[in-house]
């Protein structure tokens, strides 16, 4: 898929819609009429599209620093088209992870969430990301609730497989973990009730 990098993008809608209506007032209507489409095009473009598509391959080659001005680049992220929306908070979210900072990638996946990425594997690919940070900050039951989610999504793509099941095994021993807990917590009140020494009487 070809993509026009946002910086050449910016200077073409300049020249289109400038130099357009330059030809425009000089020479007449027709004589502009193509730059300024064009132009006009392109911003619409930025505007709808956003620079997702730029961010994604800078996320790629792990240049978050890259991807992140790429997505700054974007007029305002609540313009852009549902899909390309989830998109940019999916990739804000990613890059927020990439740097430690859990808590602002969790905010901005469950933003993308909210939106409703288009494809299952991207649907399972949020919820699988969601249900880590769960399980990381032990809110297994949250982490359980994305977990189902995921496994009703068809998810064809061999990486979030090998992913769905490391997490499923994570949540199988989270379940384990907790059950163990439980008993331990059992067994040292059964312990604490039998051999626990017997109040003596008040003195009077």
């Amino acid at each position: 898929m070809f993509i026009i990098p946002p910086y050449i993008r910016i200077a073409l809608i300049a020249l289109g819609i400038v130099g357009g209506i330059a030809l425009w007032a000089t020479f007449g209507f027709w004589y502009g009429f193509f730059f300024v489409l064009t132009g006009v095009i392109l911003l619409l473009g930025l505007i709808f599209l956003g620079t997702v598509g730029p961010a994604a391959q800078a996320l790629q080659d792990s240049d978050f620093d890259k991807a992140e001005k790429m997505l700054n680049l974007t007029p305002n992220p609540n313009w852009l088209y549902s899909t390309n929306k989830a998109y940019f908070y999916m990739l804000k979210g990613s890059i927020a992870i990439a740097r430690k900072d859990v808590n602002e990638g969790e905010r901005y996946l469950k933003m993308a969430e909210a939106v409703e990425v288009p494809s299952d594997n991207e649907r399972a690919m949020l919820q699988i990301q969601l249900a880590q940070i769960a399980l990381s900050k032990q809110r297994f039951q949250e982490a359980k609730i994305h977990y189902k989610k995921a496994k009703g999504l068809k998810i064809s793509e061999g990486p979030l497989k090998d992913q769905f099941r490391q997490l499923e095994q994570a949540i199988n021993q989270s379940g384990q973990m907790k059950a163990a807990m439980r008993q331990g917590r059992a067994g040292h009140g059964m312990t604490a009730g039998k051999g626990g020494k017997r109040r003596r009487p008040k003195m009077r």
